[in-house]
């Protein structure tokens, strides 16, 4: 069974979060959830319109395992919590190293961005997010998901469940997507 790491900051976009936990939960897809915090006590976290999320674990007890991907959900300011935390980017760095996926939604590419795993590559965000970075290496698009290689990024909210499908397709094939999707009866 494929194993993924969604990583809850404050103030991320709650519903990306869940899309993204719940989508992959129903394609049996093994998901640790974890708060920022450091050491062992975890801590509810506030995403950004007031919901309350519970993480599974500390980002801390997370690191001990592996995963085969890691998605960020966006939101402000959950996705600049993200990205001023340096373990998210030594998780980056050490899961683009194995080759192993990264995923990132919203204005989370950004975190994508600054760890340096979106050069020479395409990608998307919500508006404004990388297209305002000096990312000369990196083809800008605004379609709603894009993967290019073993990155995977997308646009915003409307867009959870597609990127959500999209990484089930990448962990556990196109028959689970197409069985996920059919179930929530969406037709994108």
């Amino acid at each position: 069974m494929a194993s993924v790491l969604v990583p809850v900051a404050e103030g991320c976009e709650e519903l990306e979060a869940i899309t993204i936990i719940d989508l992959l939960r129903r394609a049996a897809i093994d998901v640790t959830t974890a708060s920022l915090d450091r050491g062992d006590e975890v801590r509810p976290v506030t995403a950004s319109r007031g919901v309350v999320i519970i993480p599974d674990t500390t980002l801390d007890n997370a690191m001990k395992q592996t995963f085969d991907m890691i998605v960020l959900p966006g939101g402000l300011p959950g996705a600049d919590n993200l990205d001023n935390d340096p373990r998210i980017h030594q998780l980056l760095t050490a899961m683009a190293s194995a080759d192993k996926y990264t995923a990132a939604i919203c204005a989370a590419p950004k975190v994508l961005a600054n760890a340096h795993l979106l050069e020479g590559k395409s990608a998307t965000s919500y508006p404004g997010f990388i297209e305002k970075m000096d990312l000369s290496n990196t083809q800008v698009t605004d379609k709603s998901v894009v993967q290019d290689g073993k990155v995977v990024t997308s646009r915003g909210p409307g867009t959870a469940m597609e990127f959500a499908l999209t990484l089930i397709q990448i962990l556990a094939g196109k028959e689970k997507r197409d069985e996920v999707a059919a179930g929530l009866l969406f037709k994108g």
